[in-house]
């Protein structure tokens, strides 16, 4: 059985703790050794094949087209807000020294000619795309090759570039583009540390101990770190997005110190009823290490889960986080309680305070009064919490997906300035163009048609001279909307041009067209997602039940369980809608304008959530089965259940709030999204939902909560998460040792 198993090698660890922390800390070193060595570069990929837009991506990448590599935009503009490019020889001066520095960069493919055009008149200057109308901005495309064979020292030397040229000129220089998006690193360490200060101090007033608070981080800190660490390796078996180990040291802090304290908890309760230190951490590794390894097991379905969403940088994200996940319940098994070994009795001392418990006393009486005024008032707690769930979830019918572009960074951002002052000169859709790939290998005639009726569209303000790759059979046509990139307007312009505009162009001829280009893409990706997200609900819900339904041994649990997880998942978007599209409470987080919701953002929070508030069901449900099992009461069961874990998971999940609000300090609107999304769910799941509805509903619902068809419970096996059966007689001290860690 897995609790014989897991008791064992918790007593070993405990027993040995010097081998099994010098186990981890050479596995580490190994790891973390190979990453520096041999680990490879993450990289932001959203490749998405059957696409039209990567179908746009893939014709250019065969005929070798420059418009398939990344760009960069210098955007640039007097100082004297009187001068223009037109009127200023000391500007135009300026610009041209700045374009031909640009130019002589490593790896910069081409560059348009601003300066020249700006030579040439006004009028052919506007024409041209590189000054704008009023001759105040400037715009110097930066062409550079594909993804691959660039790296971010690439984007550092446009930089410096940029921040040499601009001290003492008379102009002002700012950029942005792809380059930025691919290499642009988000401030770390921000979230990461307001998350563990969090945790301290929460562990401290859980435990009153400093060492019994310093083994959850302890053990955290190793198992991110090797997580971390790992992310560089496995990308030689898939690519792992860049933003991934941002995402994944939010999930991993938090389910790392969650999982220890549960662990720690059951550890200190053992060891109150006078067990050896050994024995202690075998029965809480178990106990509670065995609702670890099903809470654990569940997170892990959930994020695998996004299999089903055919977007490959989504999948590899989710393999990510699962070895991070992976990790930390191994630690919890094994690392953790050689932790406990090494410190023995000691866990209890340095103490903020002295505790008084009671030998053996687990049940919190102030919970226990809660869980029994809501089971007597179950049907208006059920129904009350059903309501506010309901109407904190009625927003997302406004849900709109997207990719927020560089217009929705902060004003401190260069690629923000650049944007707006590209907007401002040039028009909104100069920053969202579309870039028409053509098969003409077999018909060459189709261009200027093509021309005709992309320019002839209402959604398009110009289309830059076509550029013919004869030898490749591929011809490029860049169009540029007359609405910015997050705009419906936007996106309706590229579904009409591929319904109807292209389509009666090509009427009649072998040739193919495909609309590709960022803003295409991430439009591409969205309805993917949204294609594809009840098929990864139904997925996981359907995993998550079966593995639910053998550890509780009810079919009834896991439905009211997968039903109550939807509710708050939903709860949570509907908060996002709020602020993020609606701007409700938007200057709290540092969000100067709407944005859209990102489109892969729903589907991950999903896989996320689903399987985090698993954990909190698991964790008391398995107290409410353990003490079923004994009483056959059910109503008792609950209320005791409640008592017994209630303060437990309160201070796991203030935790994992604290974590998660702290990458919402962050720049990036995505980690903000992320960050207040999983905030809000963890906080709604574990107190309306796990304080309030499950125990109104289980009260509700009696012993029909236990029901399981009889074939079904011959067939499954035996699985017993609080109450292990067949365990050794409890080994105690021979003399006992009190709550303070003092032998008497």
């Amino acid at each position: 059985m897995l609790s014989h198993a897991l008791y064992r090698w918790g007593r070993f660890a405990a027993r040995r703790p010097l081998a099994m922390i010098g186990s981890w800390l050479v596995v580490s070193v190994l790891v973390i050794g190979a990453s520096g060595a041999f680990g490879q570069q993450l990289e932001d990929s959203f490749e998405v094949p059957g696409l039209d837009s990567q179908e746009a991506a893939d014709l250019l990448t065969a005929a070798r087209s420059d418009q398939v590599g990344l760009t960069a935009q210098v955007v640039l503009t007097p100082r004297d807000e009187r001068a223009s490019f037109f009127d200023a020889a000391d500007a135009r001066a300026a610009l041209a020294q700045v374009q031909a520095a640009v130019a002589d960069l490593p790896k910069v493919l081409d560059t348009t000619d601003p300066a020249g055009a700006a030579t040439a008149g006004p009028e052919a200057a506007a024409a041209s795309g590189a000054i704008s109308p009023d001759g105040r901005v400037a715009l110097i495309r930066v062409q550079y090759p594909v993804l691959e064979d660039l790296n971010k020292d690439d984007l550092e030397n446009l930089k410096q570039l940029g921040a040499g040229a601009g001290a003492g000129s008379p102009l002002r220089i700012e950029m942005g583009g792809d380059l930025f998006f691919a290499f642009e690193e988000a401030a770390t360490g921000i979230g990461e540390l307001i998350g563990l200060v969090a945790a301290v101090v929460i562990l401290l007033l859980a435990f009153g101990s400093l060492i019994a608070m310093g083994l959850p981080i302890g053990m955290a800190v190793f198992g991110l770190a090797l997580g971390i660490s790992s992310m560089s390796l496995i990308t030689y078996l898939i690519d792992i997005p860049a933003w991934a180990p941002s995402l994944g040291t939010m999930i991993g802090i938090g389910v790392g110190i969650d999982y220890a304290l549960f662990i720690v908890v059951r550890h200190r309760e053992y060891l109150a009823r006078g067990m050896t230190v050994q024995e202690s951490a075998g029965r809480a590794v178990a106990t509670a290490g065995q609702a670890v390894v099903f809470a654990g097991g569940t997170v892990v379905i959930a994020m695998l889960g996004l299999a089903v969403a055919g977007v490959p940088f989504v999948t590899a994200a989710g393999m990510a986080i699962s070895v991070i996940v992976l990790i930390m319940v191994v630690a919890s098994i094994t690392l953790l309680p050689a932790f406990l070994g090494l410190a023995g009795h000691r866990i209890n001392r340095l103490g903020l305070r002295r505790n008084h418990a009671r030998r053996g006393a687990t049940v919190s009486s102030r919970w226990q009064h809660w869980g029994e005024h809501v089971t007597s008032n179950a049907w208006a707690y059920a129904i009350g919490a059903t309501v506010l769930l309901l109407a904190l979830a009625a927003p997302v019918t406004a849900l709109q997906v997207g990719i927020p572009d560089d217009g929705t960074l902060p004003e401190t951002r260069t690629e923000r300035r650049a944007y707006d002052l590209v907007a401002d000169g040039f028009g909104a859709g100069i920053n969202g163009p579309l870039v028409v790939a053509v098969d003409i290998s077999e018909d060459p005639t189709v261009v200027q048609p093509l021309l005709e009726a992309i320019e002839a569209d209402e959604g398009i303000a110009a289309v830059a001279p076509p550029e013919v790759h004869a030898s490749a059979g591929v011809a490029t046509l860049v169009a540029f909307p007359t609405t910015g990139p997050q705009d419906d307007a936007t996106l309706d312009t590229i579904e009409r041009l591929r319904a109807n505009a292209l389509p009666a162009a090509l009427d009649g001829s072998p040739a193919r067209a495909h609309i590709g280009g960022q803003t295409a893409s991430f439009a591409d990706v969205g309805d993917r997602v949204h294609d594809r997200l009840p098929l990864l609900i139904a997925a996981v819900v359907l995993l998550s039940f079966l593995l639910l339904t053998l550890v509780f041994r009810s079919v009834v649990v896991p439905l009211k369980a997968a039903l109550l997880n939807l509710l708050s998942i939903g709860a949570s978007y509907g908060v996002m809608v709020m602020v993020f599209q609606w701007g409700w409470g938007a200057g709290i987080i540092g969000l100067e304008s709407t944005v859209p919701i990102v489109s892969f953002i729903p589907m991950f929070m999903f896989a996320i959530l689903f399987g985090l508030s698993m954990d909190y069901e698991v964790f008391l449900l398995s107290r409410v089965r353990g003490e079923y099992a004994v009483t056959g009461n059910n109503d008792a069961s609950v209320v005791r259940g409640i008592a017994s874990t209630a303060r437990v998971i309160t201070s796991a999940a203030l935790i994992m709030i604290s974590v998660f609000l702290g990458f919402v300090l962050g720049d990036d609107p995505a980690i903000k999204m992320f960050g207040l999304g999983l905030a809000t769910a963890i906080f709604v799941d574990a107190t309306i939902v796990r304080m309030v509805l499950v125990p109104a509903t289980m009260k509700l619902m009696g012993d029909a909560n236990w029901w399981i068809p009889g074939w079904l419970d011959r067939l499954l096996p035996s699985v017993d998460i609080d109450r292990p059966a067949g365990l050794p007689t409890p080994e105690v001290e021979p003399l006992s040792v009190n709550a303070a860690g003092h032998r008497s």
